[in-house]
């Protein structure tokens, strides 16, 4: 499965309801999994960023599915990142010619 990072920051609609950010993370937590998405862990943050994610999916499609899920609820405006493990990247060094 590959990795993803995302970044998010409230929206104005999601600072109004940021008394409820744990329950829309449970929530996005089981709206992934039916997209196919593991929703690793969820941290809220000071600076830059209220939010930071951690997901497995398949592929890059099913990400940006799921990704587009978060967008249409008008709560969190996010940049998602591709993240590559150790292994991962040891594969794209051996392949460097």
């Amino acid at each position: 499965m590959a990795k993803y990072i995302m970044l998010g920051n409230w929206t104005d609609q999601g600072v109004r309801s940021s008394k409820d950010t744990v329950k829309r993370a449970r929530a996005v937590r089981e709206q992934f999994a039916g997209l196919g998405v593991n929703a690793r862990e969820f941290f809220w943050t000071m600076g830059q960023y209220d939010v930071v994610l951690t997901f497995d999916a398949p592929d890059d499609e099913t990400m940006m599915r799921a990704t587009l899920a978060v967008a249409m609820a008008g709560n969190l405006r996010t940049t998602t990142l591709r993240a590559l493990g150790e292994q991962e990247m040891e594969r794209v060094i051996a392949s460097i010619p």
